[in-house]
């Protein structure tokens, strides 16, 4: 099999991915579920779980959550660079089939930051307060699958998306106890 056909057969089955969590939108109380996961990811959760570790460990936890606010610039940064140079269209924009169901906070597809910085935040809150991840992994695990079922993204575009938020955290964490003595 040649690198076009395997090309061919995974952008096939990205798409096949994407029609079948969308038609769970087609069921209202889905969809409405959804939107407001999709929501809530814009950042008020994650805004609630920063003030919830803030309240829990008060100022001595300070530093790291300036960690958070450091891989999310970091993060922001990453994907709007690659939303720019790749400019793949949003699946409901290319498919007929899809069907939109949350309005997109911008033009393009790749990579879902919403994925993105729901797995970065997640990883690096739950480094700092582990507990938490009773909340945080359900919830993004949520959030990507919103993206699809909403038909803003592709399977492919929410994969990347985790990825990239894993490698941010990770950089983060590891460079922590060299942030400690920096600052």
């Amino acid at each position: 099999m040649n690198f076009k056909n395997t090309k061919i057969k995974i952008l096939d089955l990205d798409l096949k991915g994407c029609i079948y969590l969308n038609h769970l939108s087609h069921t209202q109380n889905i969809a409405i579920f959804f939107k407001i996961i999709s929501r809530l990811g814009d950042g008020t959760f994650w805004y609630a779980m920063l003030i919830l570790i803030w309240v829990q460990k008060n100022l001595a936890y300070g530093l790291q959550l300036f960690y958070v606010v450091l891989s999310g610039l970091f993060g922001t940064g990453v994907y709007k660079l690659l939303k720019h140079k790749t400019t793949r269209p949003r699946p409901y924009q290319v498919h007929q089939v899809i069907v939109l169901g949350e309005r997109p906070l911008d033009h393009f597809s790749f990579p879902s930051g919403h994925t993105l910085h729901a797995v970065m935040v997640t990883i690096v809150l739950g480094y700092i307060q582990p507990l938490m991840l009773f909340l945080m992994l359900p919830f993004t695990i949520l959030v990507a699958i919103s993206r699809m079922v909403l038909g803003l993204h592709y399977p492919s575009d929410v994969l990347v998306g985790a990825l990239i938020g894993v490698v941010i955290a990770s950089g983060i964490i590891c460079t922590a106890p060299l942030l400690h003595i920096i600052l």
